[in-house]
């Protein structure tokens, strides 16, 4: 390392999804290796990445956001260097080129493996090779860990812009992605998480066919991996080959998250979905009388352009019916360059959000009764972390994926330990998180 670069030390701000995180941990292992430390406040740094997205407008005002307050750190002195990385400069460089000149360097996903020489380029330091050790810093806390498995998408739906931002889907070589299986393992990973735009359809581009099961039963086989999750399983290609497989084997967690985005056939078409609503009301039926053991997310889009009231009441009777475990409701964003923004009948932001706030209220009650009937009963919990503000620890079950469903919150107990399986007993759900008393250990 270059004297210029020597007791430098670097923050990172991650604002993207889970695939995004995974890219950032990777290059904060690049910077720690080259010599870097890692801090978690920015404050403390003299180096900031800050990691976006730009799938929807918030979340492109949020990265925004952060950027400018980082700006403002580095006019002030606290920061010496702002970086900027993820979809936001994936897709509007030289946009942002032109509106922020106070950032240093902007980031697309082929400058990640470069980032220290980078760096190196911005202090004026001695340029150094690239070095092709990999690792990750993990930025989430507990003893699970992302793995993506592709990157891009090839569905085309008519709203999304991940096409556009990503490219085509692409499978990575399935050798890649045991060997880094294996090194989360070894450093006590008990849960990975397999993170794709479309996890279903891995392999197709890659080898010819789909290899989804085949790279699952060569993850189940490494020792140390206790769980295996999916995110996400698209409609069309959760099929009876994968669901028998999940059944079946007990390291995969009976979950599966599948985006639905709504069950009317007009607003269907017009998504450019591939399932209609005959077929997907036939593949949740499967789910909920066949795999009654199986835990169901979803995602639907309310106020999507040509939605009528009676399409709307139609999804919300459905979710009723259902009684999904989890769902998750956006308000339909309309994005450039995208088949939807040149919809007429775009809906009025006000019904978007009338919509938004009814159809959230029919799941959350939903949410709660399946939730209060858990109570009472002990399950098999991997804990993540100790809250020193609250005093508890704080962990996730199977049927819970870590940062995106409820949490499990257990009193203090000398038997539980971080990154350990225990049994807990929940005795009270309020609303956002599980409680519950230590049961006994789990092995």
């Amino acid at each position: 390392m270059d004297k210029k670069l020597k007791n430098k030390k670097v923050s990172a701000i991650s604002l993207g999804c889970d695939k995004n995180r995974v890219d950032l941990e990777k290059m904060l292992f690049r910077l720690k290796d080259y010599g870097f430390e890692i801090v978690e406040q920015p404050s403390e740094a003299n180096i900031v990445i800050v990691n976006t997205c730009a799938f929807i407008s918030p979340a492109k005002e949020e990265a925004v956001d952060n950027i400018f307050q980082m700006c403002l750190l580095k006019e002030k002195g606290v920061l010496e260097k702002v970086l900027v990385s993820g979809c936001l400069p994936q897709r509007h460089k030289e946009e942002l080129l032109n509106e922020i000149p106070e950032v240093d360097a902007f980031l697309t996903a082929k400058d990640n493996e470069k980032v220290c020489q980078i760096i190196e380029n911005l202090y004026g330091a001695k340029p150094s090779s690239n070095k092709a050790k990999k690792g990750r810093v993990f930025t989430s806390r507990g003893s699970y860990a992302y793995l993506k498995i592709a990157e891009g998408c090839s569905n085309v739906c008519s709203y999304c812009t991940i096409p556009r931002i990503k490219g085509k889907y692409q499978s990575f070589p399935m050798d890649e992605i045991i060997d880094e299986a294996k090194m989360l393992a070894s450093q006590n990973i008990k849960e990975i998480i397999l993170v794709a735009q479309d996890v279903t359809r891995y392999g197709e581009d890659l080898y010819g066919k789909n290899c989804l099961i085949d790279l699952l039963k060569k993850l189940c086989k490494i020792e140390g991996i206790e769980w295996i999750r999916l995110h996400y399983a698209y409609p069309e290609k959760t099929d009876d080959a994968l669901l028998e497989f999940m059944a079946k084997e007990n390291k995969m967690c009976k979950y599966l998250d599948i985006p639905l985005q709504h069950i009317d056939d007009k607003v269907l078409i017009s998504m450019r979905r591939r399932l209609n609503e005959e077929k997907t009301r036939a593949l949740v039926k499967k789910l909920t009388t066949h795999y009654k053991d199986f835990h169901l997310r979803t995602t639907f889009i309310v106020g999507y352009p040509g939605e009528k009231k009676e399409d709307f009441k139609k999804l919300c009777d459905f979710v009723e019916e259902t009684k999904f475990d989890y769902a998750g409701f956006f308000p339909y964003y309309r994005e450039e360059n995208t088949v939807s923004y040149y919809l007429e009948d775009q809906v009025s932001k006000f019904t978007k959000m009338k919509r938004l706030k009814k159809i959230q209220k029919i799941q959350g009650e939903l949410a709660f009764e399946k939730a209060e009937q858990k109570i009472g009963k002990s399950f098999k919990v991997l804990v993540d972390y100790f809250d020193e503000n609250t005093g508890y620890f704080v962990g996730h079950t199977e049927f819970l994926s870590p940062s995106v469903d409820f949490g499990v919150e257990i009193v203090d107990n000398e038997n539980i330990k971080v990154g350990e399986f225990v049994e807990v007993k929940f005795t009270d759900f309020d609303g956002a998180n599980f409680k519950g008393v230590y049961y006994e250990s789990s092995k």
